[in-house]
């Protein structure tokens, strides 16, 4: 069991420290939002990946083989998805600024901030394709006790939390240093044109 521990730590920390576009807009809207919205958007970016890794272990390669074919809409979709998020963050930079109030924008609700950031996650078909190699890989035609298939599940969830709830808390010292008006309108569009640049990345590779 502390084999699959160790297996699903390492898969949750493989899958979530490379800072992508999802990443950064998680960044983002913490620094503009708060501690709280950023961390229901992080727990709703593990949730994802724990649930990626528990069709990995049940599934196996079956759902490999499911997934390849419809690779490259879901890349598409998860682009066209993260580019509207870029637009619409920079449109309410913009309008944010020219009201010179933060409270003229509506914050985005921790709920509403889970469910977004889950469903940006699960369109990512890398994140199955990652897990399923890795559990695919790790059984070597070896059958695993469902104990352990749980530990590793909860441990790439657990993994993954940590991560993004460290990313969170990064976006709200930003936000806390960046107070002011221009700071916010900066850092936003700054962002919105990384999300872009790595949605239109996303689709090229």
């Amino acid at each position: 069991m502390s084999a699959a521990l160790l297996a699903g730590l390492v898969a949750g920390y493989g899958i979530a420290i490379p800072v992508g576009a999802v990443g950064t807009y998680l960044v983002a809207l913490t620094a503009r939002t708060s501690f709280r919205t950023g961390l229901a958007a992080a727990l709703g970016i593990a949730t994802a990946d724990g649930v990626y890794a528990l069709v990995a272990v049940l599934g196996g390669a079956a759902i490999a083989g499911v997934v390849a074919p419809v690779a490259g809409p879901l890349r598409l979709v998860s682009a066209a998805v993260l580019i509207a998020l870029a637009a619409l963050g920079a449109v309410r930079a913009i309008r944010s600024h020219r009201e010179a109030t933060a409270r003229a924008v509506t914050p985005l609700a921790p709920g509403r901030a889970y469910v977004s950031l889950l469903g940006i996650t699960l369109v990512n078909p890398a994140t199955v394709v990652y897990f399923t190699a890795l559990v695919v890989g790790g059984r070597a035609g070896a059958e695993v006790p469902v104990p352990d298939q749980a530990v590793f599940v909860l441990a790439a969830f657990a993994a993954s939390a940590s991560w993004q709830a460290a990313l969170a808390g990064g976006g709200a010292l930003l936000g806390r240093v960046l107070t002011g008006p221009r700071g916010r309108l900066v850092t936003a569009l700054a962002s919105s044109a990384v999300i872009t640049a790595l949605a239109v990345r996303l689709v090229l590779t």
